[in-house]
């Protein structure tokens, strides 16, 4: 990393962080020297959370695992309840955790907007809630909600996404406003298309359905982004290590896009 940050000391929540965005954050703050909790499905004997584990816990600070289900309240504040029991604190909150599901809203099925609802918005509500009285008893405070390029612009059939990532950039404002004269900060990324593992898993199964090739496939699913370039989460990660930092003391209710160009057009 070549921001010369140091987190050492703090202990960062990152939710949905066994893999791409989440998982890069979370390598970003141990290398730094933070304690972090990871968070995601499954257990922790479960391949993937066991690769992360691994590779973030590489840096030498500590590393958890919490398997909560965010989309019930109660796991979302448990999340925070467990950091605080192992680790002694909670300075720093990344909401990253998110799902997604397209279809016209006259067939999108009711259960996946409440799904989509409870984990892209109100699974953070139940977090910052919960994490602010520690942060405030601790004098130190970060939170990071990863939003999209879609809490500035809509898609069509994506109407349960678009709402929750425009909900959790006025969630951002707000409690960046009810906490500005404390050292807490609270802001917003928000990506466009970023290369993931699981972006790259999809690239094969849309070039056939599309009857095109993978090159062909990502100039497609690029079309937004005038770069015509994928962000990369370790770039995500690397903005997220700048707004945990103390650099970054002044930066509040601010909403920063990495996308390419998107939301300049």
């Amino acid at each position: 990393m070549s921001q010369n940050v140091s987190l050492k000391g703090k202990v960062a929540v990152v939710t949905g962080s066994t893999s791409g965005i989440g998982k890069a954050i979370a390598a970003a703050f141990a290398e730094a020297g933070a304690d972090v909790m990871l968070n995601g499905l499954g257990t922790a004997d479960d391949e993937i959370n066991k690769a992360a584990l691994k590779d973030v816990g590489a840096h030498g600070t500590r590393v958890s695992f919490a398997p909560v289900n965010l989309m019930k309240p109660e796991g979302a504040r448990d999340l925070i309840s467990r950091t605080k029991e192992e680790f002694g604190s909670v300075a720093i909150l990344v909401n990253n955790a998110g799902m997604q599901h397209v279809a016209p809203i006259a067939e999108f099925p009711d259960e996946r907007w409440d799904q989509i609802i409870a984990l892209n918005l109100s699974a953070s509500f139940h977090t910052i809630k919960a994490a602010i009285p520690h942060m405030r008893a601790g004098g130190f405070g970060r939170v990071i909600n990863i939003c999209s390029a879609h809490s500035l612009r809509a898609s069509p059939n994506k109407v349960a996404y678009v709402a929750a990532k425009h909900g959790l950039a006025g969630m951002t404002k707000v409690v960046a406003l009810e906490t500005a004269e404390e050292p807490i900060t609270v802001n917003a990324i928000s990506p466009g298309y970023v290369w993931t593992p699981l972006v790259e898993q999809q690239i094969p199964d849309f070039a056939k359905s599309q009857g095109i090739t993978e090159d062909e496939a990502k100039a497609q699913i690029l079309d937004k982004q005038p770069s015509r370039e994928f962000a990369r989460s370790e770039q995500i990660g690397a903005l997220a290590l700048f707004l945990a930092s103390d650099a970054a003391v002044q930066i509040t209710g601010s909403n920063y896009t990495v996308d390419g160009g998107w939301t300049a057009q």
